[in-house]
């Protein structure tokens, strides 16, 4: 199992284009990854689930994998967060 934290850079945060970018992404990768706000974990595959947790920009998030690719799939979500997808 792999953890990271980063902080969402972008002012409207995960609202739906930048988290369908970070579901696009996770899918990506073989691993089961998680994205973590306080206390609510949900499936980083989920745009539902993303889009459940109301991350607004400013707010510090955990990405979390487990499987055969999680070093990749936590710093390629980091990088992308960090980006602010371009907005």
């Amino acid at each position: 199992m792999y953890v990271n934290e980063v902080m969402v850079q972008n002012q409207v945060g995960l609202h739906a284009r930048p988290a369908t970018f970070f579901i696009q992404k996770a899918n990506e990768f073989k691993s089961s990854i998680w994205v973590e706000k306080e206390e609510r974990r949900v499936n980083a595959k989920s745009l539902l689930g993303v889009l459940s947790l109301g991350i607004v920009g400013g707010t510090t998030i955990r990405i979390i994998a487990d499987g055969a690719d999680e070093n990749a799939a936590v710093e390629s979500l980091v990088r992308l967060v960090q980006s602010g997808f371009a907005e």
